[in-house]
């Protein structure tokens, strides 16, 4: 029978010693392996098709290689699971395993999640959330190091750092995507405020409007709440029995599904979109903004993105961490790009990743005369 392949066996192919392969292949041969031993060893090990025993591995760096990720309801809901994807294929990228626990919402599961964790001797922690928002960060979590992804930590001077979507950013983007066209009587359709999505992206359209040097009329800015029935009855409320040079000639939205409430709505009083009224969504929700009739206009979550960004700022701290230890905070200003959150008041090391404007059918250029 062919049995696996071993370190020594690469060394004999290789003609180095079994050490120098260990160096090598753990990462560690730059300064240690001459580069054309680095070479050799290389080759020899994808000709045996050799790799590392992991569980070995893990014992003598004593660290597991495993990466723990919590979730509030990423796992069990249809939505921004592709943050989880993009901080797992960054992870499998530099020999980690993630293993994910969903606490469907209820926040008394944190900390026994964490726990969870913590017994299978992760080595760092990741905390992902399906909307944006602050986050009370299980204190059993800074035993290792750790990251949150679309939320932040919400205790004052809170040291775990946090990659978001820049909301405030994207709002300005979409404003400023209608006015390009032509647009300057401007509706804003926004959920609620209880997550600090809304009032972000209402700033950031707000900015929009004072960076073009036009008053905002507060009348056209509508917290309505986030599904399709509010972007309906909202969009009635701005477009029914209303004069065509006194509606508004574009509505942007807090989200797509208030979009397609918005587009049903303009169906209903016989507007054509984006003809009369142009619609602009946000998210990019999978199947449902591309697939739009028309297709929507809309701002795009970085999702993957912040996935990504958050497991490479973990894993560098994870790797900076002496076997594995902490000492309670995060990593280092989490790659470092932004120092704002937006409207509140966030603890500085926050990343902000930008949203990415998509632009197809339900937009298109203001309306003759107006």
């Amino acid at each position: 029978m062919n049995r696996k392949a071993t370190a020594l066996d690469v060394a004999k192919l290789a003609g180095v010693s079994r050490s120098a392969v260990s160096l090598v292949l753990n990462g560690r041969g730059d300064g240690n392996v001459a580069l054309e031993s680095q070479q050799r060893i290389r080759e020899a090990a994808a000709a045996l098709n050799y790799t590392p025993n992991a569980i070995a591995l893990s014992l003598r760096n004593q660290r597991s290689r495993v990466i723990g990720i919590v979730s509030d309801e990423v796992v069990t809901s249809p939505f921004d699971g592709n943050i989880i994807a993009g901080a797992d294929a960054v992870a499998r990228s530099q020999g980690f395993v993630t293993v994910v626990m969903d606490t469907e919402s209820d926040e008394a599961r944190d900390e026994g999640a964490v726990a969870t964790l913590l017994d299978r001797q992760v080595d760092g922690l990741m905390y992902v959330t399906v909307g944006l928002r602050p986050l009370h960060v299980p204190l059993n979590m800074l035993q290792v190091p750790s990251i949150l992804a679309n939320c932040f930590d919400d205790r004052p001077g809170a040291g775990v750092p946090a990659v978001i979507p820049d909301e405030v950013r994207g709002g300005r983007e979409a404003a400023e995507h209608v006015m390009s066209l032509g647009h300057r009587d401007i509706a804003f359709l926004a959920g609620d405020s209880l997550t600090p999505a809304a009032p972000r992206r209402i700033e950031g359209y707000r900015e929009a409007f004072g960076a073009a040097d036009m008053p905002v009329n507060g009348d056209r800015v509508l917290q309505v709440g986030w599904d399709i029935d509010a972007g309906f009855h909202g969009a009635i409320k701005l477009l029914d029995g209303v004069e065509p040079a006194a509606r508004p000639t574009a509505i942007l939205c807090a989200n797509d599904r208030l979009a397609i409430g918005v587009v049903l709505a303009c169906y209903r009083l016989g507007l054509s979109v984006p003809h009369d009224v142009s619609v602009m969504g946000y998210d990019d929700e999978f199947r449902i903004a591309k697939n739009m009739v028309p297709a929507l206009s809309t701002m795009a979550l970085p999702l993957r993105e912040m996935g990504a960004a958050a497991m490479t700022a973990l894993l560098a701290d994870v790797g900076s961490a002496p076997n594995g230890k902490h000492d309670g905070g995060g990593p280092a200003a989490a790659a470092g790009s932004g120092t704002g959150a937006g409207t509140d008041a966030v603890h500085h090391a926050v990343t902000m990743v930008p949203c990415r404007l998509v632009v197809r059918d339900s937009t298109g250029p203001v309306p003759a005369g107006r």
